[in-house]
């Protein structure tokens, strides 16, 4: 037996989905766990690196780490976020790629498709949000955006709030709201669905619960859109008014300090001065554990801001590799089989 090979397993989308990976309340229930996780200082979580290459499109890749000490497993998330891709190039405007190591040798262990995990993320993250936040009766939700992350957010919202009776979308283009109605609407019966003719106030004014999730920098979504009692859930960067935040009883995130490093609609705010830390009524990790309390009342109009934890990616990474490695899914590949010079006739190789 050859000690110095080293393997790990390759996992593409279609392994992940083959092996059952495509599952909401596995995404949200090991996000709860590593979020309290995080609070008692088991996670590793340094700070992301950027690489923009068109300040006017953001188009950009960054490289997100996070360690689960727990779990001896360190990872890495590659993501590149092109927003001009549908337009251009007929192509999605995120991809990711996921790579895990164990900590005992340093050993890569999984290569992995990120996109599914990366976009299922997002969405669990909202729907635990919504879990404490959001109204427990709530029946209706607004979209602005029609993609991907929007898409998903419906699948976990529904997982926590199975009250929603009526999902409104607005989009960019009619194409792709009907898109959205026609994937959506097989998996929920019981939901009426309503093209907002890419008009914002008709898929969100009065709606229990709001979300937009696009790649816009403006002020999509207007203050006097969003009714007493309704929750907010903000995915992407600039979307909002102002007036949105400051009007509402409770701003809770995903982690405000981190929120004061990026370029969202409360990271602008913050960096203008018309907010501050004490303005922040919550973390989502302090909702999880119980040392916040989460809506109190049937009128509180609240914002959640999710700015991605890469230490969450890891976590949903790690779960969906294990589930497919139980499911005999995956392709072993070996990175070597021996070490350098243990090779048969290396000088044979060498050039100098």
């Amino acid at each position: 037996m050859n000690d110095h090979r080293i393997s790990f397993t390759y996992l593409s989308q279609e392994d992940l989905l083959q092996a059952g990976c495509f599952d909401i309340r596995l995404a949200i229930e090991t996000a709860q766990k590593t979020l309290l996780d995080f609070e008692e200082h088991k996670i590793l979580f340094p700070e992301k690196i950027v690489q923009i290459f068109d300040q006017a499109s953001q188009d950009r890749i960054n490289c997100l780490p996070a360690t689960l000490l727990d779990e001896k497993v360190c990872g890495a998330k590659w993501v590149s976020v092109f927003p001009r891709n549908p337009k251009l190039h007929n192509a999605q405007n995120l991809s990711a790629i996921f790579l895990l190591s164990e900590i005992e040798r340093g050993f890569p262990i999984a290569v992995m498709e990120g996109t599914l995990a990366s976009n299922m993320r997002v969405a669990a993250v909202g729907a635990i949000a919504a879990s404490f936040l959001a109204r427990e009766n709530s029946e209706s939700i607004g979209f602005i955006g029609a993609g991907e992350q929007a898409k998903m957010h419906l699948l976990a919202m529904k997982a926590v709030r199975p009250s929603i009776r009526e999902c409104r979308v607005a989009s960019k283009l009619m194409e792709e709201e009907k898109s959205f109605i026609d994937e959506l609407s097989p998996l929920m019966p019981d939901v009426e669905f309503i093209s907002a003719e890419t008009h914002g106030r008709k898929a969100m004014d009065g709606a229990d619960i709001l979300v937009t999730a696009t790649s816009a920098q403006a002020p999509l979504l207007h203050a006097d859109w969003m009714k007493p009692g309704a929750f907010y859930s903000h995915i992407g960067g600039w979307e909002d008014q102002y007036e949105v935040a400051l009007q509402c009883e409770k701003i809770v995130c995903d982690d405000w300090d981190t929120v004061t490093h990026r370029t969202q609609t409360l990271s602008r705010m913050y960096k203008e001065g018309l907010i501050s830390g004490n303005d922040i009524y919550a973390d989502l990790h302090e909702l999880v554990s119980g040392h916040k309390v989460g809506r109190e009342s049937d009128d509180e109009r609240i914002y959640f801001n999710a700015v991605g934890l890469a230490y969450l990616d890891v976590a949903i990474g790690l779960a969906m590799f294990n589930r497919a490695k139980s499911a005999g899914v995956g392709l072993e590949l070996d990175l070597q089989q021996c070490m350098i010079f243990e090779h048969e006739n290396i000088m044979d190789y060498v050039q100098f």
